[in-house]
């Protein structure tokens, strides 16, 4: 697994290094001191994962976040990790393209584990965090809804809802009634339909778009 680190400090670089190539399937092909710096870099090496740090110089985490998920017909999963437990910049994120959040603090097998998730396809924070994130965030008074809220069929909808609860394919699947290939269909479709990269991005356009109401 390619592993690509964005942070402006240096010994935080190596200290990520050090912990990820203890792995024997974890390697770190590059490091960037900044955003400016990283977006070219994982264009260029095309890693499985990038951690990215919030604050840097010149470009932000964020945006280089945008700009590489913008730039890349198959971007690579990003982990944003920071010393900052600030709601916001979760959601930012998120938003941006991220699949997941880290703390700095995180310990090693919180570290490895994250990368680990997020490469393989799953995401970070979901599904009560990135819930409660995109309810806070949602438009207080209500407006009119997404085109795509229209396109979803009377199924789709239903594994939106149950997505946006937090609930797996396999729980998703005991509830409706369903097998888990169905289930898996379902889930592929309501992120297309939604424009969403996986199933964060699915939750939040939920709240964006006017399908789940907040509170």
């Amino acid at each position: 697994m390619r592993i690509v680190l964005a942070d402006d400090e240096r010994m935080v670089r190596t200290a990520l290094r050090v912990i990820l190539e203890a792995e024997p399937d974890l390697e770190v092909v590059g490091e960037a001191a900044s955003g400016a710096e990283a977006v070219p870099l994982v264009r260029s090496l095309a890693p499985d994962v990038v951690l990215m740090d919030v604050r840097m110089p010149e470009i932000d985490g964020i945006r280089a976040t945008e700009q590489i998920i913008a730039g890349m017909a198959e971007p690579p999963r990003i982990v944003v990790v920071t010393t900052f437990e600030n709601d916001a910049y979760v959601y930012d994120a998120l938003r941006a393209g991220a699949s997941g959040f880290l703390l700095k603090r995180a310990d090693p097998e919180e570290l490895i584990g994250a990368v680990r998730l997020v490469a393989r396809g799953d995401c970070l924070l979901f599904p009560a965090a990135v819930r409660s994130l995109a309810a806070s965030h949602a438009p207080g008074v209500p407006g009119p809804a997404a085109p795509w809220v229209a396109r979803l069929t009377e199924r789709e909808a239903d594994v939106l809802r149950l997505m946006a609860t937090g609930l797996s394919n396999h729980e998703m699947s005991e509830r409706l009634g369903v097998g888990p290939q169905t289930v898996k269909t379902h889930v592929a479709a309501v992120l297309s339909k939604t424009g969403s990269r996986d199933r964060t991005q699915a939750v939040i356009a939920a709240y964006e778009g006017g399908f789940m109401k907040k509170g």
